[in-house]
């Protein structure tokens, strides 16, 4: 359950800019293996219909329902992949090109089990998931 923030932009290491301006509700939690439990992800405090920006520029790999929520993944090359989770709406296609800080989607309630509406941002290499706060660069009001 989510209903207080947990860490902050304070350890953003990255340039890539956030998809949504919050607080982050849930750290990244990486799993002991591929099919553990975790989180593979941050949790952004968002009211449901903010509008989500792409992090960095790539193309859309997906966007679509998986299991009734709405995603987007966004293919940075190289392997490079940034997620975009409990989407309202989409406002991209599969195939598209995107530009950074360009809306993607509006976000919607957040995991199943949240009691704070958030965005789940996620960050992959080579299917593997890091945490976003290495990519993401300083939060800016």
């Amino acid at each position: 359950m989510l209903s207080a923030v947990v860490s902050g932009p304070a350890r953003a290491a990255g340039d890539w800019i956030w998809p949504v301006d919050g607080p982050v509700l849930r750290s990244f939690d990486p799993p002991e293996n591929p099919y553990g439990s975790g989180h593979r992800g941050i949790d952004v405090a968002a009211a449901p219909g903010t509008p989500v920006r792409a992090a960095s520029a790539g193309v859309v790999a997906f966007a679509g329902p998986v299991g009734g929520r709405l995603f987007v993944t966004v293919d940075h090359g190289a392997g490079l992949e940034s997620t975009y989770s409990f989407l309202e709406s989409l406002t991209v296609r599969r195939g598209d090109p995107v530009a950074r800080g360009q809306v993607i989607a509006r976000s919607g309630s957040g995991h199943a089990d949240a009691t704070v509406p958030h965005l789940h941002f996620g960050v992959r290499l080579n299917d593997a998931y890091l945490d976003p706060m290495d990519y993401l660069g300083p939060f800016e009001v």
